[in-house]
């Protein structure tokens, strides 16, 4: 799926007793940025899947805002909620940086197609918290991106130990597909967002 100057893969898995899962992604193409989420709504199900929205539709309305205050926002807005995690990150195409940050436990790590480059993959840490319940002292981290480099953000319906067997020149659905076949837990919802860093 090209959204330049990215390229994204999106796989999903629901509970299959579910109508609906509690897994989404939201991307959003600015100007000179581009806004990339993914939000486990807690749980399973419909209430999940709720939550999950209405964290996006914070997203979708205020999009040019800074990672931090994204946060900020969503959780006042989801107090009535079961709540979400959720990990952010916001790529500025003038500067070629990325600025991430996640609460929570959506993983996401970001891998070098610079094979000299040491270490080749950069992980975000991630803040313990509920957004809607109980958040952490927010700190945003801003790392560089350079042309080809992949960024992978999984939910805990994945086994995060995909890592190693990742080849970076692969098609990012194809990444996302074989992340999704191979780590996917099976007890609950499941999703994977690969985002390739291309030219404009």
């Amino acid at each position: 799926m090209p959204v330049r100057p990215l390229d994204l893969g999106v796989a999903v898995r629901k509970l299959p007793h579910e109508a609906e899962s509690g897994d989404l992604y939201f991307f959003q193409q600015l100007p000179d940025s581009i806004l990339l989420a993914v939000i486990d709504g807690l749980g399973h199900g419909p209430e999940a899947a709720l939550a999950a929205r209405a964290a996006a539709r914070i997203l979708a309305t205020f999009p040019e805002k800074p990672v931090k205050s994204l946060f900020e926002l969503c959780h006042e807005a989801l107090k009535k909620t079961r709540g979400v995690v959720m990990t952010l990150a916001a790529f500025n195409t003038t500067r070629k940086t990325m600025t991430w940050l996640g609460v929570g436990n959506v993983e996401a790590v970001l891998l070098s197609a610079n094979p000299a480059l040491k270490p080749a993959s950069k992980s975000l840490l991630l803040r313990p918290g509920i957004i809607g319940y109980q958040i952490p002292h927010l700190s945003e981290s801003v790392v560089p991106v350079s042309i080809g480099d992949t960024l992978i953000l999984a939910t805990d319906g994945i086994n995060f130990n995909f890592v190693p067997e990742i080849n970076v020149h692969n098609p990012t659905q194809q990444i996302a597909d074989q992340i999704l076949a191979g780590y996917c837990k099976g007890y609950d919802d499941a999703m994977v967002l690969v985002a390739r860093y291309q030219e404009g």
